[in-house]
């Protein structure tokens, strides 16, 4: 018994009108046995299909019950993304330590010595930044509060990465980032948030990770045929 080869072929599955998508099939051949007589191979192929059950990497929670705000709860967290920073946010030892590992830009960009300093800052920006997010009014506008992440950005992409952000503060320039995705006018999707202490998100490894949640996001959007609030609501129906 001799195994030579073994290639698969992604294919989409059929829709089935009661249980949804079926699974993804993938096609297997196999080279199971050769045969030689005198200059000739005598190949013995089996094809068998196996199928993948597609699964869903994350969900949306509605944060403002009426499909205006929504943020992601990615696979395997307890908590949506939204919740979970403002959890980090209020935790003092995870401040503490964060603050610590990356001292030198805090001194660097905030001229900021003191971690407790900085610590008390987190926190009541956090709280400000929370009654914001989670006490906007039905007619308060969402792309006021919600900006595009590139700053010379003047027009909107087709699901924009978005950033959210404290305007005014007497201390210093709030460090405190909300990231989402914009679905449609007014209507943003929430992928996770930052302490932001550099100039660009790509210094930082835990900025540069937002940086890629929030394509994850995009391109699961994307790949969903989601491409504004109308193609999300649809999605969430058969979801």
């Amino acid at each position: 018994f001799l195994l030579l080869r073994f290639r698969v072929q992604k294919r989409n599955g059929p829709k089935s009108p009661d249980s949804g998508p079926l699974p993804s099939a993938s096609t297997c051949l196999f080279v199971i046995s050769v045969i030689r007589f005198h200059n000739f191979y005598l190949y013995n192929y089996k094809l068998c299909v196996i199928f993948v059950k597609k699964c869903n990497t994350m969900t949306f929670d509605d944060i403002t019950d009426d499909g205006r705000l929504w943020t992601v709860r990615y696979d395997g967290d307890e908590d949506n993304a939204l919740m979970k920073i403002f959890a980090q946010w209020n935790d003092v030892l995870w401040l503490r330590n964060f603050f610590k590992a990356n001292l030198n830009d805090l001194i660097s960009y905030f001229r900021i010595t003191d971690v407790n300093k900085a610590i008390y800052d987190t926190i009541e920006d956090a709280e400000k930044l929370q009654c914001l997010i989670m006490d906007i009014s039905p007619d308060a506008d969402l792309d006021k509060i919600f900006r595009p992440l590139e700053n010379y950005r003047t027009s909107d992409l087709l699901l924009g990465k978005e950033k959210a952000r404290l305007k005014q503060s007497f201390r210093h320039t709030s460090w405190l980032r909300i990231y989402a995705i914009k679905l449609a006018a007014g209507i943003d999707i929430i992928t996770g948030g930052a302490i932001k202490l550099t100039a660009t998100m790509q210094e930082l490894e835990h900025t540069l990770l937002e940086l890629q949640k929030m394509e994850k996001v995009r391109r699961f959007l994307l790949e969903e045929n989601i491409v504004d609030d109308e193609s999300f609501i649809e999605y969430l129906g058969e979801a």
